[in-house]
């Protein structure tokens, strides 16, 4: 597969009082740096996708791509934005990930791949016990359309759209922690910061 990894920072995060999470500090590093470090061990190309300042992402030197309208349709306006960009790369496939998950698995993309083919399906998704977290999942380029037309249909829910189409399921244990655990508040941050030292 010829794939790019795409980090989803685009969300507006109410519960941190609009502050924007990917640069929110964790040991001393925005989670955007630790995403950027996770993410690219496993994949050749990164991209970033943010409908923040442009400005604020010129360090990291990716591209930064931004939904493709302004209606912040959710992840799935950020897995669209990162199909296109892939589509326009020639890239086959785009693998998500969301930047305020900072512990995310050192194996997602092989483990995403290995379900997908195994389930011979087209898309896949990661999941602790019984929990499904779709935004870390398996594209291929050849869904964009489609996604874009059921974006332009009202859709929203990440799960609803993939069961459309065949969404593989690759299950990860809790060691010691969950490592799909997400800073949502506050108190999240700070519950990061301990299971990160």
């Amino acid at each position: 597969m010829n794939m790019i990894g795409v980090i989803l920072a685009g969300g507006l995060a109410r519960r941190m009082g609009g502050q924007d999470k990917a640069f929110l500090m964790l040991q001393g590093a925005p989670l955007l740096d630790r995403a950027i470090v996770r993410l690219g061990r496993q994949v050749d190309t990164l991209a970033i996708n943010s409908n923040s300042d442009a400005a604020l992402f010129e360090r990291f030197a990716l591209p930064l791509i931004p939904d493709l309208d302004d209606t912040r349709a959710g992840p799935l306006a950020g897995v669209l934005a990162g199909l296109s960009h892939a589509e326009s790369a020639g890239a086959s496939h785009i693998v998500t990930v969301a930047v305020d998950t900072p512990f995310f698995p050192d194996d997602l993309i092989s483990r995403l791949c290995a379900a997908a083919k195994g389930q011979g399906v087209p898309l896949a998704c990661a999941a602790t016990g019984e929990r499904t977290h779709p935004v870390f999942g398996l594209w291929p380029v050849a869904l964009r359309d489609n996604l874009a037309a059921a974006l332009d249909n009202g859709e929203r829910k990440v799960d609803r759209w993939t069961a459309q189409h065949g969404c593989a399921i690759a299950t990860f244990e809790p060691d010691p922690f969950d490592p799909f655990f997400n800073v949502n508040t506050p108190d999240d941050l700070a519950e990061a910061e301990r299971l990160a030292s």
